[in-house]
Parts: structure tokens; sequence; C-alpha cells
């Protein structure tokens, strides 16, 4: 079975942690709009895509033998003290001189794959770095709808967030942009690898993650949208176990599904899975997933003691269980 997983982020890592029990073939496709901490750094200081969300879908795909398991921990370790590099991965500062030395962060991220172990691959959504714009309501006292900028401010407004959107921006002192001219801001690119990953897949998947900011900008670059709507490929929506504070705050399971089908009203989905404890009304989440094609799926695949965290046996057994009766049509099979 080829799987694809798009998101970004711990969700994206869950996703694919738990596809890992199922199949080898694990393409994650991943968000480049992250413009905090080391990665926004890097972005700001380099004009390379952010590699932190990049770097934690590699250590989740990591071998778990082999010199993997320590290469993907080398990977996540983050240095501390007051210097230059506190806060900086080591995985971000080694995808950062991959992406300068091969100069095609396809190649950098397919090599280190082959440093990790990984028998699958890991693809930026777009190889131009993306922001995003939401409009939020509840920030002005007139309750006028403002817009806010980049992913970090995003993710953390106290206001409520309505709708995103995506653009690319290429710096004003990129080559042939010539001296003196603002940046310019055109519709997202998406990364050919990764629609062609989309559309060849038996299975693809969209969360958990951060909503606005880690999922559905997956669906607002056209190519990668155009590829999810075509694509024949079992299509598997996984909710998040809480609402995301900022982002999602007072969202039920159900206004998530709305929430998609605003940003993509012609994506149908075959599955949503829940937790089966995070469903106050099964009933109206179960009429949301059949609303957009879909069959719910609840279970219990919350890790205990870990507040918001799948659980990644948990959840691949949910999977294996919601795409039983399409690989048995097709003759298809998981581990």
């Amino acid at each position: 079975m080829r799987a694809v997983a798009l998101g970004g982020g711990h969700g994206l890592h869950a996703t694919l942690t738990a596809l890992r029990r199922l199949t080898d073939d694990v393409t994650a496709v991943v968000t480049v709009a992250d413009d905090g901490g080391s990665s926004g750094r890097l972005r700001r200081e380099l004009g390379l895509l952010p590699p932190g969300d990049l770097r934690k879908a590699l250590a989740a795909l990591a071998a778990a033998d082999d010199g993997g398991a320590r290469w993907a921990e080398v990977f996540q370790h983050r240095f501390g003290g007051s210097g230059a590099l506190t806060g900086h991965a080591v995985g971000n500062l080694l995808l950062a001189g991959l992406f300068e030395v091969l100069g095609d962060p396809v190649a950098g991220l397919d090599e280190a794959a082959r440093l990790l172990g990984v028998s699958g691959r890991v693809l930026p959504m777009s190889t131009d770095p993306l922001d995003i714009e939401a409009e939020v309501t509840g920030l002005e006292p007139d309750g006028a709808v403002s817009r806010i900028r980049g992913q970090v401010a995003v993710a953390s407004t106290p206001g409520q967030v309505q709708r995103i959107t995506l653009h690319s921006v290429v710096p004003a002192d990129s080559p042939g942009a010539g001296a003196g001219v603002t940046p310019a801001v055109t519709p997202p690119q998406a990364c050919r690898e990764a629609v062609d990953a989309v559309l060849s897949a038996d299975a693809v998947f969209l969360g958990p993650g951060s909503w606005f900011t880690s999922v559905l900008p997956h669906l607002l670059v056209p190519e990668l949208h155009d590829a999810l709507v075509k694509t024949s490929a079992t299509k598997i929506v996984i909710l998040n176990l809480v609402p995301q504070p900022g982002e999602t705050a007072g969202f039920s399971p159900e206004q998530h599904l709305d929430v998609l089908f605003q940003h993509a009203p012609r994506l149908g989905v075959d599955a949503v899975i829940a937790d089966r404890d995070s469903v106050p009304t099964p009933a109206r989440l179960r009429s949301a997933a059949a609303a957009l094609g879909g069959r719910a799926h609840l279970a219990s695949i919350a890790a205990p003691g870990a507040v918001g965290r799948h659980d990644p046996d948990a959840l691949a057994g949910c999977v294996r269980d919601a795409l039983g009766a399409t690989s048995a049509k097709e003759g298809l099979s998981w581990r």
C-alpha cells in the first residue's frame, strides 16, 4: 500500500508513526509556512524552506535499527546555552546545509532520508517558503474582521480564525529581483513530486494537527488541491483529540469538517477517524462525515497520560479497520 500523509508538526508525526506499523511505503507531504523559532530564524537569515516540520517527519519515519534511531535522536536534539546556536535543532541545521549545498530541497530531503534509513519519503508541499494570512474575528471591539499574517501569529491568536489564504513570497533580494524591489507575493506553487505522490497513492491522510496552519494549507496550493480531488486513493481525515487554543478553540469535531469543506468544497473523504471520548455527539459527527461522502470511525486512540497525543498502535489499528473494506476490495494489504 502506498500511503501519503499531509500535515505538519506533532500531528503529522503521529500519523507517520502509526502508518509505519502498517506499510513501508509512506510519503509525508509537509507544510512549509513556519516562521517561528529555529525554523523562522533559518528562513529569514538564509531564505530557505523552514526545516522544522520536515525534520520531525524524517525522524518519525527513521529506521528503528541500523543506526536510524540514533540519528533520529541526534536530528531532534536542540542546542541549549545562550549563544548563536541556542534553540536550533541539529536536524534543522543539517537540512539547511543540504538545501544550500545541493541547491534543491527535494534532493536535500532525499539525502537526509538515506542518512536516517527512511524507507519512505519526505517532501515539502511547495519548494518555496509560504506565508499564511488569516481572517480573524473577536480582536476588535466592533466585531470587525482582522487580517493577521504568519503561522505563529495565526496559531496563537486570541481571536477566532474564520478563513485562511496562502501566499508564496519571493524575497526582494532573490536572483533577478533587482535592487530595491519589494517582495513579490504570488500564488503558492506545488512541489511536483508531492503532486505525483498524491495521484499515485492508495491511501491519503489529512490530519491530525493544527487545523488552520498545518492541515488546511495543503488544500490551498492549487495543484495539490486538484490532485487531492482527482486521486483515486482512499481519503481519510484524522481529527484532533482536543481543540487548539486560538485556532480552533470551542470547535466541535464536526466543525473541523465544516471548515475543511469551506476551504475545499470539491474534496470528498472516505473515512473520518476520531477518538471516542473526544466526540460529545457521535450522531452529529457521523452526519458531518456522511455529508463529505465518508463514514465516521470512532475508537479509543488517545495516548494514556499524554493530553492531546494519539497512541500510535491504537491509531494504526483504527486506520487498518477504516481501510479494511477498501483494501480487501482492491486486493491490497497492510501489515
